[in-house]
This record gives structure tokens, C-alpha cells and sequence, in this order.
């Protein structure tokens, strides 16, 4: 079977300025990043906000398996299959992080004939923008340190200093550190992966550079030995991160394999952050095509949750429908198969597994949304196993199950599916529900997501959680809240597959993200650093004789 490298470079792509005057926009519009990239300038999305919008596509998943279930592989299948069908679909994307390029994943940009192209150059340094956030990020960090070595006027207290540094790299030697040994002023601090950056929800949530300058001077770095929250507006350092963020703000075109339009921009991760591609990347698709369809990171309880009660929710955004992703061989791990047997026909660890997909039918309903399911096909699925996955969600959820072969067949592979998704999107668009009301209390927050999505019996703070919340109350408990927590369970362990009910989730730590503009509670053991596997996939990365890259998936 070949690669999917393999399969993107038996592909001639278009220059993208065929693929921007697709969707009315003319060179002049785009930075080029060679042949095949470019940025679309501010100036013109901007103009475009005048323009009515499109339909609102969201696609999300069960949990998955670790290796993940081909979710973006479906998005771009189902944006090819719209195209297909003669309807025109922009899809809107997060961009790859490095971390699980060189760890455990691989890459971000599909896979088989749903992929979005030249694939080398996006999983690696794309057009810099991941680059120009660690940038930013670190450049306050330098700030933040540099201020109290030349006498901190500011009076920052060391100890309450929650501004660390940011690499794009799982490294798990880095999660804390010590720094300035030698300098005078020593503390300990630590690293997050860039995708964990607030710069990065930041870019991913402004409206626009003025938005994102605003956003940024009101990022909490700490407090004063007097008990003052201090931001980056105090430090001055506004102007100078906005500077850094300047073209990074601009979202990326690029195309799938079958030619069609993709904005890809931003990639905060949805287990440690919200999980979504940027605001105006997909305000922008919503303008240049009759349907945006865009995905949410992980399984549904996280990204999807965060889309609806964070994005869409500071955006005005309300998708017209949502694409639940199966796979047999995830609801078999979700029934208790383990990972190396999810291949194997198990009709009782499916059985047993197909409780956690009515878990996300039903929540996915509890935001007022219209679903359908998208049975993404893997070689080897039993044709029982998966017929019982679609009848089974018409019987229990009344809901049409699609059995898609994108991957192997692109487009085509999923008209069914964009069928069903236009004909949803026809009708009345539905009132959008969120999980809780802004004027809750934070814990009440954290509490409802909990009871309500994830089916816990409740949580458990822990005392520096508690004590953060108490303190963060009075000036921020209007914000949405944002649970960091592994991705392939409803709960935060990741022994309890399945749909689990009762069970307690312990909030371990709370973050104020006040320029993103929201509270991350961090549970159980989910690291916003994460570390490398045994066998990482960087040890299969190469070049060939001809300076190729290969191993990257």
C-alpha cells in the first residue's frame, strides 16, 4: 500500500492563484509562498466581511484511538465531495504542529487521497507562523525576566510569574526548568508546546490586528508583590509581539489533492488547548463558499465542546450541522480491544464500544445541532461490523450513518455523506445551545461541562486549582472555561473507555488565558508538554538520494 507521501506527490497541484480565482480572489490578494502556498491579505479579508455568509460545516469525532481516526481525512474528503457534486465548499483547517510530526501522530494534512498539499511543506515550516508565535511568546518571556534584572519597577512577585517559554518540539527534559543560573535572579519555570501558547489561542480567536494587539497587552503574566494582576500592557511589550504576529495573523491558502480550496491557520491542540483553526480563516471561507466545512481537534467532548462554547460563542458562529467521525476500530478500543487488536473482527468490544458514539450523537443534539455520522473506512473493517455501526445509530438515535471511502477514493468516496450534509443545511438554521451560561461561577463551569458531556458524577479540585479560581473569580468568572484532559477517554483516565458515567473529574490546575479569553483547567495527568514516544516518528524521517522527504505521515 502506498505511503500517503507517496500518493500526494503522483499528483500534479495547480498554482495557487488558480485555486484563489476558484473563489473570486485575484493575485494581487495573495503573498506567495512559492507555487503552492500563500497567505490572503488582511486587506481583503477584511473587504470580504461584507459579503454574506456561506453554511457552517462541523466535523468531529468519537474518542479516538491514540493513533487517531482520520478526522481531517474526512473533512477534506466531504469538502472534495461537495466540490464534486458541484457545490462550493472552502474547508478550514488547523495547521500541523511539529510536536506530533516528529512524535507519535505524524502529520496533519490527511492522508490517502483526502489530503491537503504540497503535505512536506506544511507538516514542517508551512509559512511561519507557528515560528512567529514562539517567537512572540518567548519574546515576553525575555521581557518578564529581563524587567526584574534591571530592577523590576514593576514590582513583579517571582513566585507568581505564570509566563513560561514555548517550543514547537515534544520535549518532555523541558517541562521544568531553572533559569538565569549565574545571572543573579534565578526561578524555576518550564516550557509548553507552542500549540499550548495563550499567543496561539490569541491569533486563533482575534477578529482582526487590532483585536489581536488588544488581546495581547491584556495577557496575564502574574502579580505585584501587592497583589495586582500584571499583563503585557505593563510591560510595553504589546506593540512589539503584535509586530512579530503581523503576517502570521494572515490566513494560509492552500488546496487538497483534487484542487480544491483550503484555509489553513493556527493549530491550538484540543487536549491542553481549544482546539480549533483560526476565526478568521473561517469567517473567510464562510465568505468565499457556499459551505465551510471545518473540523474541531479529538473526539467531540473536547474540540467540538470548545468550538461551540468558545468559538462559535465569542465569533457569533453557528454551524447548520455536525459530522460525527466513527471508525470499528475505535469503538472496538472504546469496547476494551486493545490498540495492537482493533483490526480483528470483535463483535462483542463493538458492541460494548458503540455507547460512547451515542454519547456524542446525543451531546452534539444538546447543542440544538442537526448530526450525521461518518463511518471513515480503514482496510480490513469487517462489512458486518461495519453495517451494525450504521444500523445501529438509525435505531437507538434515529441518525443516517455514511460508510465513506475518501481515503482510498477521495472525493468520490463520500458523496453520499455531502448529500445528506447539504440537504441538512437546507433547512432552518438551528438555534445553537451552549453547555452553560456565562454568569456561572467558574467551578459551576468546569462542574456542568463535566456532568453534562463527559457523564461525571462530578469534580475534584485540588487545593491550588481552588485557590486559583477564588482569586481569578472577581475580575474574570465571566469567561468561558477550557478543559485540558486526555483525548481518548470521557473522563480524564485513560483506562475508562466506553461512556462512562459517575465518575469524578480532579482538576489539578486552573490558568487564567485573559488575552484568549478564557480559564484552562488542566485534569488528571494531561501535560501541555508533551514527551516523545519510545520509537519516535523523527527516527523515520529522511531524505532520499534525490533530497526527498520521506517517512513523514
Amino acid at each position: 500500500m502506498p505511503t500517503d507521501i507517496e500518493i500526494a506527490r503522483t499528483v500534479t497541484l495547480r498554482p495557487i492563484e488558480e485555486v484563489a480565482a476558484d473563489i473570486g480572489l485575484a493575485p494581487e490578494t495573495l503573498y506567495r509562498h512559492g507555487r503552492h502556498l500563500a497567505k490572503i491579505d488582511m486587506a481583503t479579508v477584511d473587504a470580504l466581511r461584507a459579503k454574506p455568509n456561506g453554511k457552517l460545516v462541523l466535523v468531529t469525532a468519537i474518542n479516538p484511538t491514540p493513533p487517531g481516526e482520520g478526522k481531517t481525512t474526512t473533512t477534506i474528503g466531504l469538502g472534495d465531495a461537495l466540490a464534486r457534486t458541484g457545490r462550493r465548499a472552502v474547508i478550514a483547517l488547523r495547521e500541523p504542529s511539529q510536536g506530533p510530526v516528529f512524535g507519535r501522530k505524524g502529520g496533519a494534512t490527511g492522508g490517502g487521497r483526502a489530503q491537503v498539499a504540497p503535505m512536506e511543506a506544511i507538516n514542517l515550516h508551512f509559512t511561519g507562523d507557528f515560528h512567529a508565535i514562539t517567537a512572540a511568546h518567548n519574546l515576553l518571556a525575555a521581557l518578564i525576566d529581563n524587567h526584574i534584572y534591571w530592577g523590576n519597577a514593576l514590582g513583579l512577585d517571582p513566585k507568581t510569574l505564570s509566563w513560561g517559554r514555548v517550543v514547537d518540539t515534544n520535549d518532555r527534559a523541558l517541562r521544568r526548568v531553572v533559569t538565569g543560573l549565574g545571572e543573579g535572579v534565578s526561578r524555576e519555570t518550564g516550557f509548553d508546546i507552542t500549540v499550548a501558547s495563550e499567543i496561539m489561542a490569541i491569533l486563533c480567536l482575534a477578529e482582526d490586528l487590532h483585536d489581536l494587539e488588544a488581546r495581547i497587552g491584556r495577557i496575564v503574566i502574574g502579580r505585584t508583590r501587592d497583589g495586582r494582576e500584571a499583563t503585557a500592557a505593563d510591560l510595553d511589550a504589546t506593540g512589539a509581539l503584535a509586530v512579530l504576529l503581523k503576517d502570521a495573523i494572515q490566513p494560509n491558502l492552500v488546496q487538497t489533492l483534487e484542487g480544491n480550496p483550503v484555509l489553513m491557520h493556527g493549530g491550538p491542540f484540543a487536549n491542553i488547548a481549544h482546539g480549533c483553526n483560526s476565526v478568521i480563516a473561517t469567517r473567510t471561507a464562510l465568505k468565499l463558499g457556499d459551505y465551510c466545512i471545518t473540523e474541531a481537534g479529538f473526539g467531540a467532548d473536547l474540540g467540538a465542546e470548545k468550538f461551540l462554547d468558545i468559538k462559535c460563542r465569542a465569533a457569533g458562529l453557528s454551524p447548520s450541522c455536525v459530522v460525527v467521525v466513527a471508525t470499528a476500530r475505535a469503538l472496538k478500543y472504546q469496547g476494551g480491544a486493545t490498540v495492537g487488536r482493533v483490526a480483528e473482527p470483535d463483535a462483542g468490544a463493538l458492541e460494548a464500544g458503540l455507547a460512547n458514539l451515542g454519547r456524542h450523537i446525543a451531546n452534539m443534539r444538546r447543542f440544538g445541532l442537526p448530526v450525521a455520522v461518518a463511518i471513515n473506512h480503514f482496510a480490513g473493517d469487517s462489512d458486518a461490523e461495519l453495517d451494525r455501526i450504521a444500523g445501529w445509530a438509525q435505531a437507538e438515535h434515529g441518525v443516517e450513518a455514511f460508510l465513506c471511502t475518501h481515503w482510498a477514493e477521495g472525493g468520490a468516496g463520500a458523496i453520499a455523506l455531502a448529500d445528506h450534509v447539504a440537504t441538512l443545511c437546507e433547512a432552518d438554521a438551528p438555534a445553537l445551545r451552549f453547555t452553560y451560561p456565562l454568569d456561572l461561577p467558574l467551578e459551576a463551569k468546569i462542574e456542568a461541562i463535566a456532568r453534562t458531556i463527559y457523564g461525571a458524577g462530578g469534580i475534584a479540585l485540588a487545593p491550588a486549582a481552588r485557590r486559583t479560581l477564588a482569586r481569578i473569580e472577581p475580575a474574570h468568572g465571566r469567561l468561558p472555561v477550557c478543559i485540558a484532559k486526555t483525548p481518548v477517554s470521557f473522563s480524564a483516565d485513560e483506562a475508562l473507555r466506553g461512556a462512562p458515567s459517575g465518575h469524578i473529574l480532579p482538576v489539578r490546575e486552573v490558568r487564567l488565558s485573559a488575552g484568549a479569553g478564557f480559564v484552562v483547567a488542566i485534569c488528571g495527568d494531561v501535560m501541555t508538554m508533551p514527551g516523545l514516544p519510545r520509537t519516535p516518528g523523527a527516527t523515520r524521517i529522511r531524505l532520499d538520494a534525490q533530497g526527498r522527504i520521506e517517512g513523514l505521515s
